[in-house]
């Protein structure tokens, strides 16, 4: 088994405001007012998730980085 080397997420603006980060591999999605604060939170929440965890029984090498995708709707005039 090849094992991946990176998390993916993906960011998006929240409903109301802010930003939302949801993780396509692992059940992990965070939110924050600015895109700094919802960054943090993905950093955390992701070392959480994986703590204590079998990393390779995940698919995931043991300190896998996280890349992070921003979907923007562009505005229209």
């Amino acid at each position: 088994m090849v094992l991946q080397h990176t998390v993916k997420a993906v960011l998006r603006p929240g409903e109301q405001s802010g930003y939302v980060a949801e993780c396509l591999e692992l059940p992990v999605v965070t939110q924050g007012g600015t895109l700094d604060e919802v960054v943090f939170n993905l950093k955390e929440a992701v070392a959480l998730a994986l703590e204590g965890e079998d990393t390779a029984a995940l698919g995931l090498v043991a300190n896998p980085t996280v890349v992070l995708t921003m979907e923007l709707v562009p505005d229209r005039a």
